[in-house]
């Protein structure tokens, strides 16, 4: 497993993170506990050791199992969790007031919460899970931050940026409280690689990629005849005619990544990979299969140089979570 510096720490996380936004079971149907955790420790075994996971996903049910996870194996995990916005509004409004969303008091309390969750002393990377550049220079969110360092429970901070809004979080980062970004990039959203990614790599702070197959459009598998369970997300997310339009960008996107790639699911992580400036990529990994497909993919490293130029023509504008 190939291993990257986190920020600017001699600590190396896995290039290859496990996302765990699924295995939570919020809006995901389908998982289940002893699978999960099978999954889980496979993982640890292959070499992963970055696991992101957040208080919301499941209220606390996937940080407890990633926890449990660490404790079994007897290794050392380094592991992310999230401060989910007070108003529980994602992603945050223009007009969203700090203290509506991230008050010094409430970030200390669900920092707290998600320690007994994990069962740790510390989190290594914890991020706010909405963001407003807007709140970059008021003092609550940075008086919290401060404390949890100052008290050994956070050694880390980050912001997972809005859906779609790569650029709304630079401002925070100009103040060198920020550790890591966690943003959508994808074949499909290539606009982080315009400001964040050069502003990342001058300023040594990482990039955590999340969504790296567009909630499944990536993978080649989605289509007009494509049926999720009743209470999936993606039902919504993949409403009216997207999944026809999906399958036919995906298919030109398979003409041009068929010369070097097994797959979709492959070309969609070597792009991903190809990037210097990205630290981690982190797919919800429920199923062993799923997770031992992705490593593979991973394996085989970035794309040739003449083939990330032609995925420049498969960018798309969209925001499907609207």
């Amino acid at each position: 497993m190939l291993m990257k510096k986190f920020a600017k720490t001699d600590i190396k996380i896995s290039q290859l993170g496990f996302g765990c936004w699924g295995i939570g079971k919020t809006m995901w149907i389908g998982a289940d506990d002893a699978e999960s955790k099978k999954t889980l420790h496979r993982a640890i075994e292959e070499g992963i050791n970055f696991f992101d996971t957040a208080l919301v996903y499941g209220n606390g049910h996937s940080e407890t199992l990633v926890g449990e996870a660490e404790k079994e194996s007897g290794k050392k995990l380094f592991i992310a969790s999230k401060v989910p916005p007070k108003n529980m509004i994602w992603p945050a409004p223009d007009n969203a007031k700090l203290k509506e969303t991230f008050p010094k008091n409430y970030i200390i309390k669900r920092t707290e919460q998600s320690l007994r969750n994990l069962n740790r002393d510390y989190i290594d990377l914890m991020q706010f899970h909405v963001w407003n550049d807007k709140w970059t220079h008021e003092d609550d969110w940075k008086e919290a931050v401060l404390k949890l360092k100052k008290d050994g429970k956070v050694k880390f901070w980050g912001i997972s940026i809005n859906d779609h809004q790569p650029e709304n979080g630079i401002e925070a980062g100009k103040t060198g409280l920020i550790d890591s970004y966690q943003v959508i990039f994808n074949i499909f959203d290539q606009k982080p690689a315009e400001q964040l990614f050069p502003f990342c790599k001058k300023n040594n702070i990482s990039i955590i990629i999340r969504v790296p197959f567009d909630e499944g459009a990536l993978t080649g598998n989605i289509g007009p005849g494509t049926d999720f369970p009743m209470g999936d997300f993606r039902n919504n997310y993949f409403r009216g005619n997207r999944k026809t339009e999906v399958k036919l960008r995906v298919d030109n996107i398979w003409n041009d990544v068929k010369k070097e790639t097994g797959s979709m699911s492959e070309a969609a992580l070597r792009y991903i990979i190809s990037f210097d400036a990205v630290t981690s990529v982190i797919p919800g990994m429920r199923k062993e299969k799923n997770l031992l497909a992705n490593i593979a993919s991973i394996s085989k490293g970035p794309l040739s140089s003449e083939l990330l130029k032609e995925m420049k023509t498969h960018k798309w504008n969209k925001n499907f979570y609207e």
